[in-house]
């Protein structure tokens, strides 16, 4: 399966700009971004917000949790749970009814995390590669 075609290509700026666009974000009262660090050292952040319904996804309100990272170097070591328990908790304070997120199918880790954390899967995204037979 190709599912480099299924995420974004990565680029030279891709962090500058996405560093720009969680920025962004922080005006808003409904997002969550929440750093790890050591001594000045980023280990990892996690990034959600509470949503709307989402008729296509079959969604009520929630909060989501959108992106999870920790540096390579410090995974394996509590930092990812640490987020995520804060995420949830942050989540809960600003009232999310239920909460939600996705991880890429080959990331067995992240699942891990995320099962470890009473997550179960609900949906399966599926995608075809465009054009198809290629």
């Amino acid at each position: 399966m190709c599912s480099e075609r299924r995420f974004l290509p990565t680029r030279d700026r891709m962090p500058v700009d996405y560093a720009m666009f969680l920025l962004r974000q922080l005006d808003d009262p409904n997002v969550i971004v929440l750093v790890a660090e050591n001594h000045g050292d980023v280990l990892g952040y996690v990034y959600a917000n509470l949503e709307g319904y989402d008729y296509m996804a079959l969604r009520g309100p929630a909060g989501v949790v959108q992106d999870l990272v920790v540096d390579v170097e410090f995974r394996s070591r509590g930092v990812g749970r640490l987020l995520l328990d804060a995420a949830l908790a942050a989540l809960e304070s600003l009232g999310a009814p239920k909460i939600v997120l996705s991880t890429a199918e080959r990331n067995d880790a992240a699942q891990e995390l995320f099962t470890s954390a009473g997550f179960r899967r609900t949906m399966v995204e599926m995608t075809p590669e465009v054009p198809r037979g290629s």
